[in-house]
């Protein structure tokens, strides 16, 4: 499957106008080789594909080699900019194209002046030529939207972990414990689970905290007559999922249920509009439409969804900021979470996670959505 996927990098490059690429963001490299590293470099060429290491990662990377027919490993004696200007000279390039979301001005210049030390075509005549540095954008990225069987098996697996999970949370949620108290046993949940990790730091917003849609837990006890929002994740063999529900502490109020009803309606909306070719704006848009009926259109101030995969926030992005012509197809996974927040009073969000199909969607999170 990597060689596989290495092979449509490569495909794009001309697209790109470029003639090599050099992959640096971790997840990417992770994606095309299946090294785990938390540095390294893949260098894609016309007929060369080599993966520079140190020596931390060295054995594992011959692994991949044996593994993956095509790539070869370079181990880098200094750093691993250097290591890539060196080996650029084999590739015999004048356009390599850098990942500009994830090169800090500093690396770049490392790296042009690597570049520049040591990647030179030579023409007809002789004269000696620096290789351009280009910068692209979603090269990778695009490839990664689209899971494959592989990928959809681990992220099904991983969502039905976490629901498992999610299924407990009126347990975790007590009167008389602290936010911190209850993101702990959330936590705790997700390692038993036989996840990695959290995907991230997990949200426990309990009152007049739950009206910030990323509040960190903090030493709030809860208290009978509190919403609480609990949104977490966990990193299951690699991939990541993301769920949210919001609760209540003894019976709701009719302005509460008012708000819930709102949020598990637009939620509601949004996944029916969720089918291959609709653009991520409507996907959004549905949902905004049922929260403006509500009178809740300006309580919802963030994106109505992010792609899931080897990272927790990649593509499709599923807001009224995404580029017009973004439409999500089959094979991409993404939450769905919608909220509704009222600074001073308490908020709700509910979040799923789901992947497109060839009639709509499927839901991969399969935990009651109740007060």
């Amino acid at each position: 499957m990597s060689a596989a996927r290495i092979e449509r990098v490569r495909s794009a490059l001309s697209t790109a106008g470029v003639q090599a690429l050099i992959v640096t963001h971790p997840p990417n490299i992770r994606y095309l080789t299946g090294l785990a590293a938390s540095a390294g470099a893949l260098i894609i060429g016309a007929t060369q594909c080599t993966l520079i290491v140190d020596s931390r990662y060295l054995e594992v990377a011959r692994g991949v080699a044996a593994r993956i027919d095509g790539i070869t490993v370079r181990l880098a004696s200094g750093s691993i900019d250097q290591a890539i200007g060196e080996q650029s000279r084999s590739c015999q390039v004048s356009r390599v194209g850098i990942e500009a979301a994830y090169l800090p001005v500093s690396r770049y210049e490392r790296l042009r002046a690597a570049l520049d030390q040591d990647s030179a075509d030579f023409s007809a005549a002789g004269a000696r030529t620096r290789a351009q540095i280009v910068p692209t954008e979603g090269l990778v990225e695009r490839l990664r939207a689209i899971k494959d069987a592989e990928e959809l098996a681990r992220l099904r697996e991983a969502a039905r972990r976490l629901s498992a999970v999610a299924s407990r949370a009126r347990e975790f949620v007590q009167p008389g414990r602290s936010e911190l108290a209850v993101a702990a046993l959330v936590d705790a949940a997700i390692r038993a689970a036989g996840f990695e990790r959290p995907a991230f730091d997990t949200i426990v917003a309990s009152g007049p905290n739950s009206a910030l849609p990323h509040a960190h837990p903090t030493s709030r006890m809860l208290t009978e007559g509190d919403g609480v929002v609990l949104d977490f994740g966990g990193i299951y063999d690699g991939y990541c999922v993301d769920l949210t529900r919001t609760l209540h502490l003894g019976p709701p109020g009719a302005g509460f249920r008012r708000l819930f009803s709102a949020v598990r309606d637009a939620q509601a909306a949004a996944l029916a509009a969720v089918k291959p070719g609709a653009r991520a704006t409507d996907i959004d848009g549905a949902a905004r439409r049922v929260l403006e009926r509500h009178g809740l259109l300006e309580a919802f101030g963030h994106g109505t969804g992010h792609g899931l995969g080897l990272e927790v926030h990649e593509e499709p992005r599923i807001s009224a900021l995404a580029p017009e012509d973004a439409r999500v197809e089959t094979g991409m996974v993404f939450t769905v979470e919608p909220g509704a927040y009222l600074p001073g009073r308490g908020g709700v969000r509910i979040e799923d996670d789901v992947v497109v199909t060839e009639s709509g969607c499927e839901l991969l999170t399969n935990v009651a959505v109740e007060l």
